[in-house]
C-alpha cells in the first residue's frame, strides 16, 4: 500500500472511532475544522494553502498530508504549491526542511494518483 493509500485508510479509520466515541465536544471542534476551510472570502483553495503552511511550520506531517491532498483536489499547481513550501521556509527556518522533504514526497505520491 503506498504512502498515501495509507494515510488515506487510517484517517478515514481513525475519524470514523473518534467521532464514534468523540465527545459533543470532539465533534463541534471537527466540525468546525471542516468549515473553516470552506470556501468564504477566501476559497478553498487559498484555505489550504494557508493551512499547508501552517501545519509545515508546526511540523504536522499528516497535517501536511491533508493539506496537500486537499490542495491539490483544489485545483493548486505545483508552481502554488512550491511557493507555499518557500513561505514556511521562511517562517519556520531550517527545522522545516525534514518536513519539507516529506511533503515533496506525498505531492509526489498524491499527483501519481491522477
Amino acid at each position: 500500500m503506498s504512502r498515501y493509500d495509507e494515510f488515506q485508510a487510517f484517517r478515514a479509520e481513525l475519524n470514523e472511532k473518534i467521532l464514534a466515541r468523540g465527545t459533543t465536544q470532539t465533534r463541534r471542534f471537527f466540525t468546525l475544522d471542516t468549515k473553516t476551510y470552506e470556501a468564504g472570502a477566501l476559497d478553498a483553495k487559498t484555505k489550504e494553502l494557508l493551512g499547508l503552511s501552517a501545519s509545515m511550520v508546526l511540523r504536522c506531517d499528516d497535517c501536511i498530508a491533508y493539506h496537500i491532498d486537499q490542495a491539490v483536489k483544489a485545483g493548486a499547481t505545483d508552481q502554488e504549491l512550491w511557493e507555499t513550501f518557500d513561505i514556511a521556509l521562511v517562517v519556520g527556518g531550517s527545522i522545516v526542511i525534514p518536513h519539507l522533504r516529506r511533503a515533496v514526497a506525498f505531492l509526489e505520491a498524491c499527483r501519481a494518483r491522477g
